[in-house]
């Protein structure tokens, strides 16, 4: 076994970043992919002048572990690729990407995960320490992979990660020194099977943490409450609803921090530039990760009145003919697209559909019953099963795309009302028709820009 040599399965950004980091450390990598160098071409792109690299893609990668001493794991390889199992027999050490990352980070870790709001967690929190004078590094799943930024960090830097349930299924010494899990909702099921499963890959994110390590969890969801019973660090709680024991909660209409019985004001809740109930409960759990860290309580109120959210979610486009555009494409699941539609003050036409994860959609068709949704355009591979969800609730307001995505986009505007919106939120991912869900609200914004 040779550990120079290192083997990278899956060529999308993570696993590319990852194979630049190990060859520029004169590591020997073999990158491994499903697809075909044409399919990978605009993703291989940056590798092409890397000397030690060696390609084993499509049906070439038969040999691939061959004297490997590690096989890193971009987080789209699910943990059945044959590759794993022959590693494992072998003894080869199988890791993620945010694993290699971290044993290579000089510096301190924060890290998010959850079913929702990561994205604008992470952003918010790498926003409070850059304005507190941090060397601050925001990655992960957020689109920018760790490992494309690891070799720059320094003692006094922060990396602040936005982590997903895939990448914490094959991490092993992986130990922020603030850590967050926001929310558990029904998800990405068909790749972990169930949610005992999906909570359990979530916990992973504090499992190594230890008495000076600091775990924050949502007091109001009753899975995470749980995880507090399995944190061998410090628990921090954020509330909406209550006042837990320590943490960031809301007081007569203001942010908090401290002992439900002893606490100091952050900011008044109407001052956080963000809105909805769901972007409340991700400034607090902002909040309650950087008093953990030390950061002046100044420095948040400052940030929570200035932060002006994150690309593709809850995205303001554009008005045309009195009817507003938004992009939440980042909203891939039922409970993230619920959320969106609690924050529609007017009359609005969503687009829904996408690639399955195999959750129901019947808490979708219940609120897009009850709420602000004067119609529907589907799109996409779950067209059908959202339809047969929205049937049960009696809603037939709807119309059907099939997978024509610009064809959505002309059924919600010719359906929209003058004083209304145009929400894409599909509460689904986005492999059916597009890369990821950047490509699908890219795509969304270029038709909505282009319309006269």
């Amino acid at each position: 076994m040779n550990k120079d040599k290192v083997v990278v399965v899956g060529m999308a950004r993570s696993g590319v970043a990852a194979a630049m980091l190990l060859a520029g450390q004169g590591k020997n990598v073999v990158v491994c992919d499903a697809k075909s160098r044409d399919e990978l071409e605009k993703q291989l792109a940056p590798l092409k002048d890397i000397k030690n690299i060696e390609y084993m893609l499509a049906d070439e990668s038969k040999n691939a572990l061959d004297g490997a001493g590690t096989l890193i794991l971009s987080p789209g390889v699910p943990m059945t690729n044959p590759l794993i199992a022959e590693a494992v027999s072998k003894g080869i050490e199988v890791i993620s990407e945010i694993e290699l990352a971290y044993r290579n980070d000089k510096g301190t870790l924060v890290a998010i995960t959850g079913t929702n709001g990561k994205t604008t967690t992470t952003a918010l929190t790498g926003e409070i320490f850059q304005n507190a004078g941090k060397l601050t590094y925001v990655v992960g799943n957020i689109g920018l992979p760790y490992t494309n930024v690891v070799s720059e960090t320094m003692p006094e830097s922060v990396t602040v990660c936005e982590v997903s349930s895939f990448q914490l299924e094959s991490v092993v010494d992986y130990r922020p020194k603030v850590s967050a899990v926001l929310n558990i909702t029904e998800d990405h099921l068909n790749r972990h099977g169930d949610m005992k499963t999906y909570i359990a890959m979530k916990e992973r994110i504090f499992e190594n943490q230890r008495d000076d390590d600091v775990v924050v969890l949502n007091y109001d969801d009753e899975v995470t409450r749980d995880m507090s019973n399995r944190a061998k660090c410090r628990v921090e709680w954020f509330s909406r609803l209550n006042k837990p024991e320590h943490g960031a909660f809301v007081v007569a209409g203001f942010i908090v921090y401290g002992k439900k019985d002893d606490y100091r004001t952050i900011c008044n809740v109407a001052d956080v530039s963000i809105p909805g109930p769901h972007n409340l409960e991700n400034a607090l759990a902002a909040t309650a990760m950087a008093m953990s860290a030390g950061i002046p309580a100044p420095v948040i109120r400052h940030t929570l009145r200035t932060f002006k959210g994150v690309e593709h979610r809850m995205e303001y486009v554009r008005t045309l003919d009195d009817v507003r555009y938004i992009n939440d494409s980042k909203g891939t699941n039922v409970d993230s697209t619920i959320k969106a539609i609690q924050s529609m003050t007017a009359p609005t036409v969503i687009i829904l559909g996408g690639s399955d994860k195999h959750v129901s959609m019947l808490p979708l068709a219940r609120e897009v019953a009850v709420g602000n949704i004067s119609h529907v355009v589907l799109c996409g591979a779950t067209s059908a099963v959202i339809a047969k969800a929205l049937d049960e609730v009696g809603y037939a307001d709807y119309e059907n795309a099939d997978m024509d995505f610009e064809r959505a986009v002309d059924m919600a505007r010719k359906a929209a009302k003058p004083g209304g919106n145009v929400l894409l939120s599909p509460a689904c991912a986005s492999f059916d028709l597009f890369r990821d869900f950047e490509h699908r609200g890219e795509e969304f914004k270029r038709i909505v820009n282009g319309l006269s």
